[in-house]
């Protein structure tokens, strides 16, 4: 036990120790600890395999103390030098009687007893009995005087476990609002980049069709000149045409007026 005391230690000074835990180092009685840790607040000696609490220190700040599964049937007066004890667990021992137990009224502020397992929870109206001999007990192996549970840690665990949870279905209520409220600026006229993307494919094709719209104006406007010429050539042909008969009708005149002339 001494060497796990000074383990535990981790190079502190013993009187800025609140906490020890000494469990499964086996011993039949306390040894190493001493009354130096006064500021020690909770001691657990679980399955150590003590057979007496003789020698136990003087821990005037001491609360909560577990001594489960030991081999202890007597000498709880060896505790009173820890007035403030509040919690004390004793299930597992060797306690047979009630009276084995006397000592436990001088704790004032005792308010949880444990003494599961015990011969001496076989006694006739035991539980009255415990409640009348310690008033300020609340409660006695896990339930108070109307047999009522007491609430143990791991319901408080669950409750946090279930705050936890509840945010987190928050958080994905959050994030699927969130997604809706993209999809309704979408609706709403904002543009995706998908869809600037496709506007952009759009203006370079209808660029490239005007492209193409303007040559065949041009080509057809080079046709359109070309036509132009040639019918001009030909209207100036057909007036040549006309110009010569016309001239060849005016000699022909003229010859046959000499002739009548003459």
């Amino acid at each position: 036990m001494e060497k796990r005391i000074e383990l535990e230690r981790r190079a502190r000074k013993a009187n800025q120790i609140t906490e020890l835990n000494l469990d499964n180092c086996r011993s039949t009685s306390i040894v190493g600890l001493t009354d130096e840790y006064t500021a020690l607040e909770s001691l657990s000696l679980i399955n150590v395999g003590l057979t007496t609490l003789k020698g136990f220190p003087k821990l005037p700040n001491l609360k909560k103390l577990e001594l489960s599964d030991n081999r202890i049937s007597s000498g709880l007066n060896y505790l009173t030098t820890s007035p403030k004890l509040q919690y004390l667990n004793l299930s597992g021992n060797k306690i047979k009687d009630l009276e084995t137990l006397k000592p436990l009224e001088e704790f004032k502020n005792l308010a949880v007893l444990d003494l599961f397992n015990n011969d001496a929870t076989q006694v006739e109206n035991y539980r009255e009995k415990i409640f009348k001999m310690l008033p300020s007990l609340s409660f006695l192996d896990g339930f108070d005087c109307n047999d009522e549970e007491a609430q143990s840690d791991g319901d408080d665990d669950d409750e946090v476990n279930g705050n936890d949870s509840e945010e987190e279905v928050s958080g994905d209520d959050d994030e699927e609002d969130g997604d809706s409220d993209e999809s309704d600026e979408e609706e709403n006229g904002e543009v995706s980049l998908s869809e600037v993307y496709n506007d952009d494919l759009e203006e370079d094709n209808s660029d490239w069709e005007e492209g193409e719209g303007g040559e065949e104006d041009e080509e057809d406007s080079d046709i359109d000149e070309a036509d132009g010429e040639a019918n001009e050539s030909t209207a100036s042909v057909n007036a040549n045409d006309k110009d010569g008969e016309k001239g060849e009708e005016e000699s022909q005149a003229r010859g046959k007026k000499r002739k009548h002339d003459g």
